[in-house]
This record gives structure tokens, sequence and C-alpha cells, in this order.
């Protein structure tokens, strides 16, 4: 008896031992919305049992190691047991109340954060594609490759992917999201924590999937509504070369062109591109000039680039307009 009351205060004193170490190590980020706080609540409970299960399972091992060692000199065989009925029906009945308390738990931690509702909730619309994110404001008229948020104020993100599965997911949100081509997905969140966060790309999506992240800046509405007064101005403003970049930025090509002396991610960098000579695949040259580059958005595989093909860019469907602004835009990048 003397030892499994022994045996006891240990696994109590090793279970307390590893939660406070556990907590203190910051195994989550900062909750930056209120939709974390229920699925943190859980999450807290799983680390308590997790602790607790850890030293039931640890502490009996070393304790019987050490105390139970065979002595030095004992040839002795050991008491021979056939089992115990009541210790078996015991760590089957109790683990499964456990189960099921926690699958109510989370039932309950689920059910919570979708009940955060507001039926004036913004709305922003998401678009995946290999490997960016871009974020359009139709109340403003306005796209941006940053999602900018005011805090405590819910925002409803319709989500879209134009190639190929991929998981919107900023982890101090807690909430992930699939984005699925063809279909429309919704995204309910309500910022709770002025700051900067990355939303990453949570379902294996391709060679550069690593690279999917965008910045997530939440800020105070002030703060907020100065950054739409200026996208608004910019937006009205726009000329040729600032609607080719919204056209550019709107498309997600600068997830694999660069628009810096930097290369590309995937693809030749834009930055003096225009006039210049482009070495191909096959070995041949070609001038960068209107006709090259209109044919390289409608028909990215007619000429390959020497170190990026096979090409992976898909073919574009832009008016002539659009083409021209694109056009003004490369131009401009010198």
């Amino acid at each position: 008896m003397i030892h499994i009351v022994v045996v006891g205060i240990l696994v109590i004193i090793m279970a307390i031992l590893t939660y406070v170490g556990a907590n203190s190590v910051g195994l989550m980020p900062v909750q930056a919305s209120a939709q974390a706080v229920p699925i943190d609540w859980m999450w807290g409970w799983q680390v308590v049992a997790i602790s607790f299960l850890f030293a039931l399972i640890v502490v009996p091992i070393f304790y019987s190691l050490i105390v139970f060692r065979r002595k030095k000199g004992d040839t002795s065989d050991a008491e021979h047991i056939e089992g115990n009925t009541p210790l078996e029906i015991t760590w089957t009945v109790i683990p499964l109340i456990i189960v099921v308390a926690f699958a109510y738990m989370g039932a309950y931690s689920l059910g919570e954060s979708r009940r955060i509702t507001d039926p004036n909730a913004m709305i922003i619309k998401v678009t995946a594609r290999q490997f960016s994110w871009t974020f359009e404001y139709p109340e403003y008229g306005f796209v941006s490759n940053e999602l900018h948020l005011p805090v405590w104020k819910q925002v409803v993100l319709k989500m879209e992917a134009v190639d190929v599965i991929h998981s919107f997911w900023v982890p101090e949100f807690r909430v992930k999201q699939d984005v699925v081509p063809g279909r429309v997905t919704e995204y309910r969140i309500t910022p709770n924590l002025v700051g900067s966060y990355k939303v990453r790309c949570a379902e294996l999506c391709g060679s550069n999937h690593a690279d999917m992240e965008g910045a997530v800046i939440i800020s105070t509405q002030a703060d907020y509504d100065t950054w739409v007064a200026e996208q608004v101005e910019l937006a009205a403003a726009a000329t040729p070369e600032g609607r080719g970049k919204k056209l550019i930025t709107a498309n997600g090509c600068i997830g694999c062109h660069s628009v810096t002396p930097q290369p590309g991610v995937s693809a030749p960098s834009w930055f003096g591109l225009f006039g210049s000579q482009v070495l191909l695949a096959d070995g041949s040259t070609v001038t960068a000039d209107d006709a090259y580059i209109t044919e390289s958005i409608l028909d990215p595989a007619a000429k390959e680039v020497e170190g990026y093909s096979p090409t992976i860019m898909k073919p574009f469907t832009l008016t002539p307009d659009e083409i021209a602004d694109i056009l003004a835009y490369i131009k401009s990048l010198k």
C-alpha cells in the first residue's frame, strides 16, 4: 500500500511540473482573435490531460526500475500474476469516460467559436493561387496583397482558389479553412489584438508551397481608415503603370516574378526586362518588346526562357487594355 501512496504523490508532482514546463515554453502563439479563446480553453485541458498521462506512465516505470529491481545475488523467480479484473475494468472505464468528456468539450469549443457572429461583418474576397494571396475589398474597390483588418471588427473572408487546393491559416487566429477551386469557402474571424502576423498556406500546393505567405496587419480603426483612404486614393488616380501593377498583384504574378533586380521565385525578373535580349531554352535570343511580352502572357509556353523551363505559368485571358497597362508597368521597371 505504501508503494501506491508514494507513486500517487510522485505522479501528482510530476504532472504539475510537466504542466508548468509545457506552459512556460510557449507551445501556442499569442491569441489574436475572439475565436481563439474557446479553442485555447480546449487546448489548456488537453495539456492537463497530457501532463497527467505522461506522469502516470513515466513515474511508475522509473519507480519500479529503482525500487523493485532485482537485488544482487537474487536468482529467484518473480511472483506469477494471472491478472487483476478490478484494475482492468478501472483502466478501461475511466479512459472511456475521459474520451467522451473530451469529445463533448471539443464539440462545445467548436460551437463557441462558430457562435461568434456579427450580421454586419465586413466582407473581403480572398484569392489563393500558386504561390500568393490577394485580398479584394469590394466595399472600397481596390485589391491588396496584404490583409489589413481593424481590431474588434468581425470579417468574413470569402475565399476561392484558381488552381489547386490551398488552406488559409493564421496561427494566431487558431482557425483554419481550406480554399478550394470552383467553390467559395467562408472564414469568419474577429481580430482582438493589434499587431503584424502572417497567413500561411497549410495545404501542400506545389514546389513553392513554403513561400506562400502574406502579411496580416491588425490595426486600430483609425489606422485602418487611414490605410483604406490611401488605397482608395491610389486606385482612383491610377496611371496605366498603376493599373498594370494592380493587375499583376490581383493575378498573383508577383508570386513567381520579381519586380526588383533580384531573380524571381520561379520565373524571370521583370526589372529592366523591356528592350533587353532574352536567352531562350533553344539557344536563340529574342528582344523583349511589346509583341514578345504579350505573347508570353497569352501563351506562356510559346517561348521558354533559359533556366526557367518548363514553365508552370498558365495562360491568362486579358483584354487589350489590360495587357497595355501591364506593358506600361513592366516598361517602368528600370
